[in-house]
Parts: structure tokens; C-alpha cells; sequence
């Protein structure tokens, strides 16, 4: 297949890219910037220069494809506080790429979040949480996630894999890398409360290969999970921390989060396992890399943890 591939050159992408070429596919990558251009080519992927806001740049890549994997979001505006404006462009950006897929059966496979869908218990690939209780921000990416599944009724073999808030791996500037920078700059490795909340996790390499399965052979309107570890308990993660860091490792309350972890408060304290049993039974994903924990105690997080 021509494979359009959205944030073809970013931390998942960059992984899905060889994947891609690996089974034959033929790539084209969106890439908004010289570096992610060079980048692209040097992995064998043809370049279409053009963002998310490049409506029209989007809809003739997706029309002459025979297939979509749309990874970008514009994760810097929604980290720097604007959530809602960031989820409002990937909304506008996958109405256009399913009108342009309609009625031609080709596939189309979204990167979505796992993350407090149902938080203190285990969310399933059958779970379609409301959003009537969500900020403006979440409730929009949910709502097109569920544009993505209906695309299916409009002829498009849609799929959405719903990603772990880690997905981990050397080089990954993540959660877990700036987790790892605010336990340097605060002196402590913290978790919330008892640190018994638990976050499903994947190795980047085992969510490359998921998403050319889901390019391949997912049914349409799938809903799909990319959790090959249910739930890794915060403390846990935060012990490998301090023990990685020379760091003592301790609790903050909860009132005290905001002041410690930033931006990421809402997400540290969250209780967000998640299965993968339907994902594995459908498609056969058998994920064979190392877990979060082993991963953490290869030290690369810490020679390189990013802190942005």
C-alpha cells in the first residue's frame, strides 16, 4: 500500500516508518519541517511538506493513498495549556482525512489515549466512557475518536488505537523522561498518595508493529488497545526513579501535586489500567519487549531525561 503517515517522523512514527517499509508498504510522511524531511528520507519514506493545519495538504495526500495512519497532535500547544485548541486542529484534520477516505474501503487508523478513560478500573477496547463530565479539551479528543469508529458506516475501514500513557523506549522524551526530570529538579522522587495507582504501559517498538497490523487487517470501526503491560503501580516507577537518581522516594499528598509534578498533577495520581486481551484476540498482538520497569533499569532515562 501508499501509506500517508501523519507525525511520520515523531517518536512513534520514527519507529512505525521502517516497520512500514519493512512489510512492503510504501511511505509518504507528513512533515512540517526540514529536519523532519531530512529525517523522513534518510528512513526511505517519501516527503509531503505540510502540518495539521494544512487542510488541503491532508485531504489530496489522503485521497491518493490506499491507506492513513494519523499519528501527529500538536502536543506543544496542548502542554503549554491550550488542550482544547490543540484537539479542535486533530478533530478538523480527521473529518477532512475521512471525507477524503469515504466509500473507498481503504483504512484509516487514529492514535488516541488510554488515560482516565475509566478511572479505578480496568478500561476495555468495548468501553466508550461519556464525556459530559470532561474539560472542553478531553471531551473534543473523545469525540473524535468516535468520529473515527463511525467512519466505518461511511465506507472507511476505521480504527482507533487507544495508546498508553508511556510509550516507552531509548530516546523517548515522554511522560516518564519529564517525570524523570521533575524528580531531579524537586530532589525527590514522588508519587501521589500511595502511589497504588496503576498506568498501562507499551514499548514503542510493540505499538509500531500494532499500528501496521491495525493498517492491514483491523475490522472496521475497531477500537484498539496498545497496552502490553495492564498497569504499572506509580510508586513502583517512582523507586525506580530514586533509585536511578541517588533520590529519596516519597509520598505527596495530594493537595501538594499541583506544586510538585506541574503540569502533570492531573495525570500522576490517576488510576488508568487497561486491557488488551480483545486487541490481542482480533489481531494476534503478541508484544515481546521489555516492560516498563525492566526498561527503566536500562538507565537510559536517566543519561538523557528530557524535562520539557
Amino acid at each position: 500500500m501508499r501509506v500517508f503517515v501523519t507525525g511520520a517522523s515523531g517518536w512513534i512514527g520514527s519507529a512505525l516508518v521502517p516497520e512500514l517499509i519493512g512489510a512492503g508498504h510504501q511511505v509518504i510522511g507528513l512533515a512540517r519541517s526540514d529536519a523532519a524531511a531530512d529525517a523522513l528520507a534518510a528512513a526511505g519514506a517519501d516527503v509531503r511538506r505540510g502540518a495539521l493545519d494544512d487542510l488541503d495538504v491532508l485531504r489530496d495526500a489522503s485521497a491518493a493513498a490506499d491507506g492513513v495512519i494519523h499519528l501527529a497532535f500538536k502536543h506543544d500547544l496542548a502542554f503549554s495549556g491550550d488542550f482544547e485548541a490543540a484537539a479542535t486542529a486533530d478533530k478538523r484534520a480527521v473529518e477532512v482525512m475521512g471525507e477524503a477516505l469515504a466509500g473507498s474501503g481503504r483504512p484509516f487508523v487514529l492514535a488516541s489515549g488510554l488515560l482516565g478513560l475509566l478511572p479505578g478500573r480496568s478500561v476495555t477496547e468495548r468501553d466508550d466512557p461519556p464525556t459530559d463530565h470532561l474539560p472542553a479539551g478531553p471531551a473534543v479528543r473523545r469525540e473524535t475518536a468516535r468520529l473515527t469508529v463511525a467512519l466505518a458506516e461511511r465506507g472507511v475501514r476505521s480504527s482507533v488505537l487507544r495508546l498508553p500513557p508511556t510509550v516507552h523506549g531509548e530516546g523517548d522524551h515522554g511522560f516518564m523522561a519529564s517525570l524523570v526530570g521533575i524528580a531531579r529538579d524537586k530532589g525527590v522522587a514522588g508519587y501521589v498518595g500511595d502511589g497504588s495507582n496503576r498506568w498501562p504501559a507499551a514499548h514503542r517498538l510493540d505499538v509500531a508493529t500494532l499500528f501496521l497490523m491495525a493498517l492491514e487487517r483491523a475490522p472496521a470501526g475497531s477500537v484498539l488497545h496498545a497496552a502490553a503491560e495492564e498497569g504499572v503501580p506509580f510508586r513502583a516507577i517512582a523507586e525506580v526513579f530514586g533509585r536511578h537518581l541517588g533520590l529519596p522516594v516519597a509520598s505527596i499528598p495530594e493537595g501538594e501535586a499541583g506544586a510538585h509534578f506541574g503540569w502533570l498533577a492531573a495525570f500522576a495520581g490517576t488510576d488508568s489500567p487497561a486491557s488488551s486481551e480483545l486487541t490481542r484476540e482480533l489481531l494476534g498482538w503478541r508484544p515481546v519487549r521489555q516492560g516498563l520497569l525492566d526498561d527503566l533499569d536500562e538507565g537510559h532515562y536517566f543519561r538523557s531525561a528530557s524535562r520539557s
